[in-house]
């Protein structure tokens, strides 16, 4: 297998996983219509999918080591889109909350089992280039997102319902997830069954990178970013429908533009890390980031708001991709790092969406947001963690 086709269909899988996620994210006010739910309530149908994942994160490390990373992508990729297609299909046949819950905790666990795989992957590919590269992996996840949204706008302005919506993007994305993983080596064996999932360590080996300073250090810059990139996904789309009057089509736009300024940041982002470092960007990123975002809080103009929106989402984008990086700095327990790591960062999404909804029925969702930037203050506390180990 050439590293070339390798990375392609790292890329790929990248992609679609986004594309996966912000296909319902960006729908989230037609499906909340659907459900016939507050956005209290909305909260609930979030903390479902935040509760699959960290469930998932729990048993990635363990099921790549089983299964090797692609196997582990075909199958929870493939699960993953199972569930978007039931969400959709279900809020219109049986709109029940709890339904919805249930169909998202199915999803936040292939999505999350899929996400650390995938990660693995790609910081074995990383080391094998030997230079930084996984931002733009990152950044196709982005370029999914920014597609998905896309298709959302454009499926919302249209009238064409969730269900419908929903369903047909999970049948059409099945066949590039085969090709990914056929692209990467398929699921029969091969180097990458082995070489980053540490299988002969055994279980406690491990969980025992819990009890590493550093592996917990890269996690809180993870989730920093995490909660900046995850209160975007969540929120932005609802809040400009709800607290600033735009249409759910125009809210979907909105989201856009925060999931293409993110791609665009990932790109950028690879050769100034190369140049300066890992810190120094992402101590710039996490100020770009709560700047921006304390912007969209206070000011209520649309040109502002647009350069507000585009801070927020290029100083989200470099801090996930390089936590994961630097979690996988020592290839001997990287999944276990990865995971670990991807674990405390998905605290973002369980904590999020009830805490971020509870607090909007009262202040509004966006005055509600001030609780994510000051996540992020705590996260550039945290960043010097990134840096490379010596040699």
């Amino acid at each position: 297998m050439s590293l070339r086709r390798r990375r392609l269909g790292v890329y790929w899988i990248f992609a679609i996983n986004g594309l996966a996620f912000a296909t319902w994210m960006a729908r989230l006010p037609g499906l909340r219509d659907n459900l016939q739910v507050t956005t209290a309530e909305v909260g609930l149908f979030l903390l479902g999918g935040a509760v699959g994942a960290l469930s998932g994160l729990a048993l990635s490390s363990h099921i790549i080591a089983a299964l090797g990373s692609t196997r582990t992508i075909a199958l929870f990729a493939t699960l993953a889109l199972i569930a978007v297609g039931g969400v959709g299909a279900l809020s219109a046949l049986w709109p029940s909350l709890l339904i919805a819950m249930a169909a998202m905790f199915v999803f936040g666990v292939g999505t999350s089992i899929t996400d650390v795989a995938m990660n693995v992957e790609g910081a074995e590919v990383e080391r094998d280039l030997e230079r930084t590269i996984m931002p733009w992996f990152h950044a196709l996840f982005s370029l999914g997102t920014a597609l998905g949204g896309g298709l959302a706008a454009v499926a919302s302005s249209l009238g064409i319902g969730v269900e419908f919506h929903f369903v047909v993007i999970a049948l059409v994305l099945i066949g590039p997830v085969v090709y990914s993983v056929h692209l990467m080596g398929g699921t029969q064996g091969g180097s990458n069954a082995t070489s980053t999932a540490p299988g002969a360590s055994g279980v406690k080996s491990r969980l025992s990178v819990w009890a590493e300073g550093r592996t917990v250090l890269i996690g809180i810059v993870a989730l920093s970013m995490a909660f900046a990139e995850g209160s975007a996904n969540d929120w932005l789309a609802l809040a400009m429908v709800d607290d600033r009057g735009y249409t759910n089509a125009e809210g979907a736009l909105w989201f856009v533009l925060f999931t293409g300024s993110m791609t665009l940041g990932r790109f950028l982002g690879v050769p100034l890390i190369d140049r300066f470092g890992r810190v120094p960007i992402l101590v710039g990123s996490a100020l770009a980031a709560l700047i921006g975002l304390a912007t969209i809080i206070v000011v209520d103009n649309p040109v502002v708001g647009v350069f507000a929106v585009i801070a927020w989402g290029l100083g989200s984008a470099l801090g996930f991709p390089v936590a994961m990086s630097a979690a996988a700095d020592d290839p001997e327990r990287g999944a276990a790092r990865v995971s670990a790591v991807a674990t405390i960062a998905y605290g973002a999404f369980l904590v999020g969406p009830p805490l971020i909804g509870g607090l909007a029925e009262f202040t509004g969702i966006l005055t509600a947001l001030w609780v994510v930037a000051a996540v992020i203050a705590l996260g550039l506390l945290a960043t010097p963690a990134t840096r490379k180990p010596k040699a």
